[in-house]
């Protein structure tokens, strides 16, 4: 041991002795007499991150309940001591107790990106972002019924841009552009495709980066991230500055742009322009990066499964016989692709666009029998039930009759989360899927290129290749 000491230069015995201590001390620290959930808090200052980060969320939180738990266990990820809450009782404990015993959590590396996003703002804060969706009704069914007219032609425009005469093409790159397309339009009231497009790789920079290790160097998914959110959001503040331009010569908008200009507090006071872009920049990334996920692996589904296929074909028939040339969808057709809804959803549970999201526990509180302190973050998921046979008889089979008469057992089938905070574009995501198959099934049917595509990605699950698809015009 001497021979050892003499051999290491004091500044690694110092940090050697500086680790030791640490860890012993962060032991004592997570044995304290408070009755946690069973599991392990990892290393020192990084936990289990890179477990979690580069091991697939699913396999991480699968593995950790069939070692410690099936209602919940411990860890920390992303830099924090959290509550892994599974299972549907799990699902529905945090849907019934929001802004009660959780709120709303953001990891830290989205707080970076979204400057107005901050660990500390207070709940009725994050209500307010929340009504600015909700308040004026855009994305509540009377809204989107008059936006599904232009919702129709911007995917029939879409298709002819980029499929029609392309005897192969790569569905994932390709629904990033149509999903960006309609939330600005429907967002930002942008009619303005090329503007668009070439910020698709600086929204999948965005994305990759939110849920990542806050490193800001070169060559890290953080730094890439940071550097796509500065231009995205350098040229949201100019779209901002015209939107103002337009609006003050009495020109009517009727997007969500529009109504965050005008809209104040309490106190009367206009959102700051920097804000406004901060807010706009988020809506879009979940606007577009999960819906695009949802219409890629739809597409991989019934591209493996003829029979789906004819099926969705002939509801989708049925529509298309009852409009006369040139007319647009409409809010009833929507109500009829039943069918077509449940395929979807059945695609969604096999590959979730998005694994879950964090909470933030806001008093002590107890749940199957541990205490989970204040502070602690609660990480929720839609793994723990998508893919258990408990729930999902033959789980790994692709089977939209699952949804049919009552459908699955409560709180098992969770994409949209639920309770004050189901996702509120629900009904757009459902209405920019269903557009989409409605007419890519009008126009083509399409086999797999690569059968075996290898699905890479973390929190956001993405086809290596992009998805290609060999298409046959009808």
């Amino acid at each position: 041991m001497e021979f050892l000491a003499l051999a290491l230069p004091l500044p690694l015995i110092l940090i050697f002795v500086f680790l030791a201590l640490s860890f012993f001390a962060y032991k004592r620290k997570s044995g304290s007499g408070t009755k946690l959930p069973r599991g392990s808090l990892g290393w020192p200052f990084m936990g289990e991150t890179l477990e979690f980060l580069y091991g697939k969320p699913e396999k991480f939180v699968g593995d950790r309940i069939k070692k410690y738990s099936p209602d919940i266990f411990k860890t920390k990820i992303l830099g924090e001591q959290t509550a892994v809450i599974c299972g549907p009782a799990g699902n529905k404990f945090l849907f019934a107790n929001e802004q009660k015993l959780v709120t709303a959590w953001r990891p830290h590396s989205m707080q970076k990106l979204f400057r107005s996003y901050k660990a500390a703002t207070p709940a009725p804060t994050r209500e307010a972002e929340t009504k600015i969706l909700r308040s004026p009704g855009f994305l509540k069914p009377e809204a989107l019924m008059r936006y599904l007219g232009q919702m129709d032609l911007i995917t029939q425009q879409h298709l002819q841009t980029y499929w029609a005469g392309k005897e192969e093409v790569k569905v994932y790159p390709l629904a990033k552009t149509f999903t960006l397309t309609l939330a600005s339009r429907f967002f930002l009231g942008l009619d303005d495709p090329d503007r668009v497009a070439k910020f698709v790789s600086k929204f999948d920079d965005m994305t990759m980066g939110q849920h990542s290790i806050p490193l800001n160097f070169p060559g890290t998914a953080f730094c890439r991230a940071s550097k796509a959110a500065r231009a995205i959001r350098g040229e949201l503040e100019l779209i901002i500055r015209e939107k103002k331009a337009a609006m003050s010569t009495g020109a009517q908008m009727q997007d969500i742009l529009s109504h965050m200009i005008m809209v104040t507090d309490p106190t009367g006071r206009f959102m700051p322009e920097a804000e406004i872009a901060d807010k706009i920049m988020g809506l879009l990334v979940a606007g577009y990066s999960a819906v695009a996920t949802a219409i890629t692996f739809l597409m991989k589904y019934v591209g493996q499964r003829s029979d789906i296929y004819e099926k969705i074909l002939s509801e989708q028939s049925e529509i298309i016989a009852s409009k006369k040339s040139g007319e647009v969808l409409e809010w009833d057709d929507m109500q009829k692709m039943k069918y077509s809804w449940n395929v979807a959803c059945e695609g969604m549970r096999l590959t979730a666009p998005l694994q879950g999201t964090f909470r933030e526990a806001i008093t002590d509180f107890t749940y199957a029998g541990f205490t989970i302190p204040k502070g602690w973050k609660i990480y929720w998921t839609v793994s723990t039930t998508n893919k258990n046979s408990e729930y999902f008889p033959d789980p790994e089979k692709f089977d939209p009759s699952r949804y049919e008469g009552n459908g699955p057992v409560p709180f098992t089938y969770v994409p949209f989360g639920g309770g004050p905070r189901l996702c509120p574009g629900k009904e757009y995501a459902r209405l920019a899927i269903l557009t989409f198959l409605h007419n890519v099934v009008k126009k083509f049917k399409w086999e797999m290129v690569l059968p075996n595509e290898k699905i890479i990605g973390d929190m956001m699950p993405t086809p290596e290749q992009g998805l290609p698809i060999r298409l046959q015009l009808h």
